[in-house]
Order: structure tokens, then sequence, then C-alpha cells
């Protein structure tokens, strides 16, 4: 179906607003977005290429914008389409000081 994310601030308990995401697709096409007021981001719609994808979250300059120093400047997440109509979601967890992921629903 498609590949969207949620990115959530762990710290703040609080939806990341205004992260800046970026998507790669197999042959390296890449498309951007920004997450949403409730932290939410769709980047590439059905039927998808079958392959290694990539989302690059610009966490620095999101952090920046809280007046938060942080470790990582950026947050990369690779992943495999095997099935392209099938829908992506990857949600990430962010703290200055640590992150997570998990393949969502």
């Amino acid at each position: 179906m498609s590949v969207t994310t949620h990115v959530l601030d762990t710290a703040r308990g609080l939806p990341a607003f205004g992260v800046n995401v970026l998507l790669t697709d197999p042959t390296g096409d890449t498309v951007a977005a920004i997450t949403d007021l409730d932290g939410r981001a769709r980047l590439a719609e059905a039927p998808l290429l079958a392959g290694n994808y990539q989302l690059v979250f610009a966490t620095a300059e999101y952090f920046a914008l809280t007046g938060t120093s942080t470790f990582y400047p950026e947050v990369s997440v690779a992943f495999t389409v095997s099935d392209g109509a099938a829908h992506h979601h990857v949600p990430l967890l962010i703290s200055p000081y640590a992150y997570s992921t998990y393949r969502g629903s």
C-alpha cells in the first residue's frame, strides 16, 4: 500500500513535529517529507519495487528546534520490501541520546 512513518519524542512525551525525512528506494530515487503535527509522514504509495529502502531522519534539526542537544544528528533505518502491495509503516521513537524503531502496522 505505502511507506509511512510516525516519529515520537519519548523524552518530551509528544509527537515529533517538523522532522525532515528522506526515503531512498532500490533505484536510488529519493523522496522527502516532513512530519506533521501528529509526528506522521507518508512517503510512498504502492505499488512499491521489491528491494532495500532507507529512511533518514534529520534528528539534529528537530532537536535544535526544541532547544535540545543530541548525540545522534540523524537516524538511518534500512528495511526490505518483499511485497510491494503491502503497507510498510516504520515508526521511530527518539530521545536526545537514544532511538528505537520497529515494523508497525
